[in-house]
């Protein structure tokens, strides 16, 4: 049984923060896909709900030469899977989008509640981080940009304030010649919650970025071993050299989905394979 709760569709983001302020235990509904599992099994109750999907300014994809790309937190998953300019310049958000759930639910589901919900497997949290995203936050106060990582602080938490709304998230311009892949490993062939999820980069300049999501806490950036990455040739060698090492930089735990172990050994082949594959691109 739902708890009883007041919901309001908001046309402007104004209604939307005056709404907030005044009903502070709100909780913002934009996919809803997290929201309504965590009511029908009555593992939260709540007393306001507040609607974002009508606030039209939220529902966008801009890109702008130059600048970059904006993702407004209305926008669904499956408008990212469609996405051309997603496809040519920011390939592995693509492709992690594409594994989000099944296509009947991403076209509910939005980018922004993915990272919003904090799951440490959130699909779209990796190539985020490999592209040095910000994520937009709106409050009382005005406008803050947080990088994304320096947004997740643990476990299904955030920096958000209960005030406060993500109106999206921005990731700069890149380079002709900039790369990247998504791999994931799950339980089942098709949509499922990731065991695993890897996000390789390799810019036009040869810097290599890479982020993990489901081995640690959070979602993270692999910096020490990207500053290891710096320091070698990207060869098949390099990248069998990183199967190994990645094993050193993550803290996997062991629940229904997996075990600690298998998510170390999984990580390593999925790193692997994915800097091989840009490898080849390079090449090609």
């Amino acid at each position: 049984m739902l708890s009883k709760f007041d919901y309001f569709k908001p046309q402007t983001l104004d209604e939307a923060l005056a709404y907030l302020e005044s009903n502070p235990s709100t909780r913002i509904f934009a996919g809803g896909t997290d929201l309504m599992i965590v009511l029908r099994r009555n593992m939260e109750m709540v007393d306001h709900i507040l609607d974002i999907k009508g606030i039209s300014e939220l529902r966008r994809i801009d890109y702008k030469a130059g600048e970059g790309l904006f993702i407004g937190a209305a926008t669904t998953v499956n408008e990212v899977c469609f996405s051309d300019i997603i496809r040519e310049k920011y390939p592995a958000l693509g492709q992690a989008a594409d594994t989000v759930a099944s296509y009947q639910l991403r076209n509910r589901a939005t980018l922004v509640g993915n990272i919003c919900n904090a799951s440490p497997g959130a699909d779209l949290s990796s190539p985020l981080l490999v592209y040095n995203a910000k994520v937009h936050i709106t409050g009382p106060d005005g406008e803050r940009i947080v990088d994304i990582d320096k947004f997740f602080t643990g476990v299904k938490r955030t920096v958000l304030q209960k005030s406060e709304i993500v109106t999206g998230v921005s990731l700069p311009d890149v380079e002709p010649g900039d790369v990247s892949v998504y791999n994931k490993q799950a339980r089942i062939k098709g949509h499922d919650l990731g065991i695993a999820g890897v996000s390789i980069r390799i810019t036009s300049n040869k810097e290599v970025f890479i982020a993990m999501s489901a081995v640690a806490p959070t979602p993270i950036r692999l910096t020490k071993l990207e500053e290891a990455l710096a320091t070698k040739d990207l060869t098949p060698e390099t990248a069998s050299w990183l199967g190994k090492e990645v094993r050193n930089h993550i803290r996997p735990i062991s629940d229904v989905r997996s075990s600690a172990e298998y998510r170390l050994h999984i990580s390593g082949i999925l790193a692997k394979k994915g800097l091989l594959q840009l490898i080849e691109k390079e090449v090609n």
